[in-house]
């Protein structure tokens, strides 16, 4: 089976190869049929494209092994590059913004229908590309992967407020044809929306958040389960890309030799990290336990 960094890298790379073709699909169409509503979608699935970049290089660095300059490893450049890709979304939202104020102040024509057709294609194959990349995500409880599929799905959002501006365009007839242009005026502000929402769990795991409550209690019960192990306290766990480190006050029989004492703080280390393999790391600080 292939590791979580793998599977993360693989889906940045379908999602460079899907949003490069789309990409150009939509400019050429959006330029012909005179849509800038879908000139500016090929704006988001450009950011798209750099966004796959940047978080299979955030994989790539993250899966590198400590040494002596970054003794606890490279983990962090996985929610950092989920940081850039929340960044480029917010300066894709203001670049389409304010072209689109401008195409609302210029006289033009109205776009032609096919690029209704065009748009269609794109929201089945965004929504299609967000759900697998999220899955993927989830799966190996990476953030900047779950950041790329919400990218993904934000293209399939302003596909779908492209769709409607060009319908109400083409229905409205003379004097809508602005319509293209304030439905991405719109789109950009679900993509600031969708960038804030990105930038929220990225933050958390570079500032060291503690992880969810499912989590805790399955490290704690590997722990209180180990044998001669009396009580368990001081439990911090923090995230360092797709995983975790881990610090454990454990207390025992005060009546242990050190040796005894170093021998059962292996056995709660090797417990912890075989119930929970996302765990990189344990440090365990032995205790009399008093009664």
């Amino acid at each position: 089976m292939s590791s979580p960094a793998h599977r993360g890298i693989q889906a940045a790379q379908l999602g460079l190869v899907v949003n490069t073709l789309l990409a150009i699909t939509k400019l050429v169409a959006g330029i012909v049929g005179n849509a800038f509503v879908l000139v500016a979608d090929a704006v988001e699935s450009i950011a798209d494209i750099f966004s796959s970049l940047i978080v299979w290089g955030g994989l790539r660095i993250a899966t590198r092994q400590a040494d002596d300059d970054y003794p606890f490893g490279y983990g962090k450049a996985e929610p950092l590059a989920a940081v850039v890709v929340a960044l480029l979304l917010l300066g894709a939202a203001a670049g389409i913004s304010v072209e689109a104020i401008r195409e609302i102040r210029t006289p033009h024509h109205t776009p032609a229908p096919f690029t209704l057709a065009v748009l269609v294609g794109v929201i089945l194959v965004k929504e299609l590309l967000s759900r697998r990349v999220l899955k993927v995500g989830e799966e190996v409880g990476s953030t900047a992967v779950r950041a790329d599929a919400w990218h993904h799905r934000s293209d399939a959002i302003t596909s779908a407020a492209a769709f409607i501006g060009i319908s109400v365009a083409l229905l409205g007839g003379p004097g809508w044809e602005a319509a293209d242009d304030w439905a991405a005026l719109a789109a950009a502000l679900v993509i600031v929306t969708n960038a804030a929402l990105l930038l929220r769990p990225a933050i958390a795991d570079l500032m060291d958040k503690r992880p969810g409550a499912e989590l805790l209690e399955r490290i704690s019960l590997a722990a209180r389960a180990t044998p001669d192990v009396r009580h368990i306290e001081k439990l911090k766990v923090r995230k360092a890309g797709l995983q975790y480190f881990v610090d454990l006050h454990v207390q025992a029989d005060p009546g242990l030799s050190l040796h005894d004492a170093h021998i059962l703080s292996g056995r709660v280390k090797t417990a912890i990290r075989t119930s929970v393999p996302e765990v990189a790391g344990v440090l365990i600080h032995m205790e009399p336990h008093e009664v």
